[in-house]
């Protein structure tokens, strides 16, 4: 089965993460096939991209990448050098005083459709900039690309919504596709923690924190994954409410999963990208009942999947999409095959 389209559901959002979970698993068709469905008569839409997106050739793999094309009216944001080579007639709005590793950041309006390479912000700083910088042009949809291995830059402080990339790049055995892509998916869709909780632990960014049966908060490690001492491990052990400030890494995970009294409590991390562990050892963490929560989440709206693999191996796109929807209960496409 084949839903018709995300981009109504899109549509709901004024800012959007598109992540690969491996290279040429179709990110960049995926931000090809949104910038043609979108209604560019009736909004405005800024695009960039946290590495280097648009060339024919990738720089590592050596295979070939489809090129980025926008529509007229379209504001792109790329490295100076960059926007040199663009193949469109566009207007400069803007020349920012951030700097990616290739050199400062322009903006322009696009007067024409046309190809460009994009390379960006590459920092979640950088980017919350940026896309306060569009909100000048009052654009209504800001769209970010994203790069190998920088789910970070997803993160719900970064973007409200998300369109996640997976295919046999990721890996040519189905079943372990479709395993460890629901497994980003459900760390995603992980429930928020109380308004209450959020309002409390949101400032706090770093170290390991434990909230008690009397609601007393207080930091147990300031640098939360090493040199957990026996008295740490103690005050771990008597918090109703565990919370890691930084990232949740696999030796910290079993630390909090070995823990005694363990069942029943809850386990909250600032959001997806900060889970750094094992499919395994999660999975055995909640098989004790831990309340696992986030501070922040995105909305993933749909998963694109690429069933051809850089090395030629090609899956089964429709078995593919059936498995991948009936596992993660979202929408999944394959859009090369079903671009129209």
């Amino acid at each position: 089965m084949q839903y018709s389209s995300f981009i109504p559901e899109l549509l709901k959002y004024r800012s959007l993460s598109i992540v690969g979970l491996e290279k040429n698993t179709g990110k960049t068709e995926c931000l090809n096939y949104i910038l043609k469905r979108l209604p560019l008569h009736e909004m405005k839409v800024a695009v960039t991209s946290i590495g280097i997106d648009g060339e024919t050739v990738d720089q590592v793999t050596r295979t070939a990448k489809p090129e980025i094309w926008i529509g007229e009216g379209v504001y792109f944001s790329t490295a100076h050098r960059f926007y040199a080579s663009k193949g469109l007639y566009s207007e400069l709005v803007d020349i920012s005083d951030e700097r990616s590793s290739l050199g400062e950041i322009v903006t322009a309006k696009a007067l024409c459709s046309g190809k460009v390479l994009l390379a960006g912000p590459s920092s979640a700083p950088s980017l919350r900039r940026w896309m306060d910088r569009m909100d000048r042009f009052n654009v209504d949809l800001k769209i970010i690309d994203g790069a190998l291995s920088r789910l970070s830059l997803a993160s719900p402080a970064v973007s409200q919504a998300m369109v996640l990339a997976t295919g046999a790049a990721y890996s040519i055995n189905m079943q372990t596709l479709v395993n460890r892509t629901k497994f980003i998916v459900d760390l995603i869709n992980l429930d928020l923690a109380e308004n209450e909780i959020v309002s409390r632990l949101l400032p706090v960014d770093n170290g390991l924190w434990g909230i008690d049966e009397d609601g007393v908060l207080e930091c147990i490690n300031s640098v939360s994954s090493i040199n957990i001492s026996e008295n740490d491990l103690a005050r771990l052990e008597k918090s109703r409410v565990i919370y890691v400030a930084g990232a949740l890494t696999e030796r910290l995970l079993k630390i909090i999963k070995d823990s005694k009294g363990i069942s029943g409590k809850t386990l909250i991390v600032r959001d997806f990208t900060k889970f750094f562990v094992n499919e395994q050892t999660f999975a055995l963490l909640l098989r004790k009942s831990v309340d696992v929560r986030v501070l922040q989440k995105s909305k993933l709206i749909a998963v694109c999947a690429n069933p051809v693999s850089p090395a030629g191996y090609v899956l089964d796109s429709d078995a593919l999409c059936e498995n991948l929807q009936a596992a993660i209960g979202l929408p999944v496409y394959d859009i090369v095959k079903n671009a129209d």
